[in-house]
């Protein structure tokens, strides 16, 4: 479990800084508006449509493998897809961060895309793997 908790936080955190990344490309990059703005109201919606991917995923991938980690906690299959489902809830969270970039690239301005990025990132510090209660007893009875 403390393997598979680590690979996580360091995707996590790899992705975290791949936002700070993004942020600084889209202002360095400056290019001239070619994008109507309807291209900012799709790009809205189809942000939408991740967030609820995004708690999709949640639910049936990370939350189902909490449960059967409690009972479990070194299972592999188990512990797969509680990895697998982390990496695709920031993949997810990624998404965001890189539809501001793209709108960014377009043309528009930072105060129209910094809440892709925002959402991005922040959902990514929300998401913040943890260890079960049980491992956490355990963990701090062997220190």
């Amino acid at each position: 479990m403390k393997l598979a908790l680590r690979t996580v936080r360091v995707v996590q955190i790899a992705m975290l800084v791949s936002v700070g990344i993004y942020v600084v490309v889209g202002e360095v990059v400056r290019l001239p508006s070619t994008a109507p703005p309807s291209f900012l109201y799709a790009a809205s919606v189809a942000s939408i449509a991740v967030v609820g991917a995004l708690m999709v995923v949640r639910r049936t991938l990370v939350l189902q493998s909490e449960v059967g980690l409690r009972h479990q906690p070194e299972d592999p299959a188990i512990l797969a897809r509680w990895r697998m489902g982390y990496v695709v809830t920031y993949a997810l969270c990624e998404i965001l961060a890189l539809v501001g970039l793209t709108l960014r690239l377009v043309g528009f301005s930072l105060d129209q895309v910094w809440p892709y990025y925002a959402g991005g990132f922040v959902l990514m510090l929300l998401f913040w793997p943890k260890l079960s209660r049980a491992e956490q007893e355990t963990e701090s009875l062997s220190a």
